[in-house]
């Protein structure tokens, strides 16, 4: 490997160019950043590639530089990583940035020298490689639910084939792929894309080059109306795409609401979730893509209650599973409280957003959304029956209080309800995401001190809650 001089004479150390055998060889990646890290090149000397760039690294400072050397005999130093970064580096190798694989591989360096970046979601390359993740599942998403087939007929007297075009915006067709095959085993079909293609023979699936869109099927006049339609029921709970064109209306549709549920309520956790899902008793729930009820223990000493879920958590049904929560996970871990041995729910069950380009961005409920959430979430309180309560941010206090709370007034008070339980007031942990880069520390805490107030009464409590 050649060398580079610096501004100071001194000789510095040439890129390592690092060549994977495709745009999502995650498996490549992986054993890369092994031998990189057991011959402790770090981050800023490595160049990452792919074989089927269209260009080269016009800058890159060593182009003779091949693929990694076989690793070294002696014994390599572990490389330890938080359990959540292999799913999120599996979601982050699909994105179209060309920097994903340089990112990546800096988290996985700074988590052997830096310690305390395993619980730090402030950090930007934490937060940076969290929106990549959610922008590729976003894409994948939409694959599954707005990819149309069009039959072309086997001249042959064959079983037909059906055909579609898509165009996504990262590298998810090949792991897109098994969904389809799941899902229309039966048929023949080819999804073309203009930079990879699949095809399903009814036994197996075949990846191809990609195509030009003048190689599909040609639109009907119905295309409009069908990609209207499809903006319109953005939703990951619905994707039986079968379901989803029979249930195609003639013209651009209205949604028809679901019956609002009525009658007791529920006498159970597991009914009040199931009966969560049919709720349409505020626009919200017809948007969204399911119901996020609370999760934990019954009879939990403490109930955290926040305003409503967010991206992630619409995405996969649980609570405060975002960067928010993992900001409450880490202060909860801090405080010596297991999240496990607690109840996590919202005030509001459903996500409400606005599009903002292919961004889902958080909307603040109305009060009168609120209003209409507001028996599901004493219904969970008087299941859980929790010790106390700690509200999250000011829709929360205000759920809970009945009547508006000033947060950043009342934040480290305890306040007694009407039915004479006890509610900690705090900040909702994104407010502190959203501060400048220069206040977070401080505020995160004095976040944590006012917390502590409630880790105290978790301490008090009995040793042994009762499971649900």
């Amino acid at each position: 490997m050649t060398t580079a001089t610096g501004t100071d004479g001194t000789p510095s150390p040439a890129l390592r160019a690092v060549t994977l055998a495709s745009a999502v060889d995650f498996a490549g990646f992986r054993r890369a950043c092994r031998q990189l890290w057991a011959e402790q090149v770090a981050p800023d000397h490595v160049s990452w590639h792919c074989a089927d760039d269209a260009e080269g690294d016009l800058f890159e400072t060593d182009p003779q530089a091949g693929p990694l050397a076989a690793a070294a005999a002696e014994p390599v130093p572990p490389v330890n990583a938080p359990a959540a970064f292999l799913p999120l580096s599996e979601s982050v190798v699909l994105h179209r940035d060309p920097d994903r694989f340089g990112l990546l591989y800096r988290l996985l360096w700074r988590f052997q020298v830096e310690p305390g970046l395993r619980a730090d979601p402030l950090d930007p390359d934490w937060l940076r490689a969290d929106e990549m993740a959610q922008a590729v599942r976003r894409d994948m998403h939409r694959m599954k639910t707005c990819v149309r087939f069009r039959t072309i007929a086997d001249e042959t007297g064959g079983a037909p084939l059906h055909v579609a075009w898509f165009e996504p915006e990262h590298h998810i067709v090949e792991a897109t792929a098994p969904f389809f095959a799941r899902r229309f085993t039966a048929m023949r079909w080819a999804i073309l894309t203009p930079e990879r293609s699949v095809r399903w023979d009814g036994e197996r699936l075949v990846l191809g080059p990609g195509a030009r869109r003048e190689q599909a099927p040609p639109a009907d006049a119905g295309e409009k109306l069908w990609l209207t339609y499809c903006e319109s029921i953005f939703n990951p709970a619905r994707l039986k795409l079968g379901a989803m064109h029979k249930e195609m209306p003639k013209r651009h549709p209205a949604t028809e609401p679901q019956p609002t549920p009525g009658g007791a309520s529920p006498r159970s956790l597991p009914a009040l979730r199931e009966a969560l899902e049919r709720c349409r008793e505020c626009p919200i729930g017809e948007h969204a893509t399911q119901a996020v009820p609370g999760e934990g223990l019954k009879h939990a000493r403490l109930m955290f209650v926040g305003e409503q879920p967010g991206d992630q958590e619409d995405l996969q049904g649980r609570p405060f599973v975002g960067p928010a929560g993992m900001l409450l996970a880490r202060a909860l871990e801090q405080l010596g409280v297991p999240r496990e041995k607690v109840y996590i729910t919202n005030a509001v069950k459903h996500f409400k957003f606005e599009w903002r380009g292919q961004r889902r961005i958080h909307k603040t409920p109305a009060q009168q959304e609120a209003a209409a959430c507001l028996h599901w979430l004493e219904s969970e309180i008087e299941l859980v029956d929790p010790g106390a309560l700690v509200a999250l941010g000011a829709t929360a206090a205000r759920q809970l209080m009945g009547t508006a709370v000033a947060v950043t007034r009342e934040r480290g008070r305890w306040l007694e309800r009407s039915d004479g339980r006890k509610v900690l007031i705090a900040l909702h942990p994104s407010a502190l995401l959203r501060m400048e880069p220069a206040d977070k520390a401080a505020a995160y805490a004095a976040w944590v001190a006012d917390l502590r107030k409630a880790a105290a009464h978790f301490e008090a409590g009995t040793t042994t809650p009762h499971e649900p």
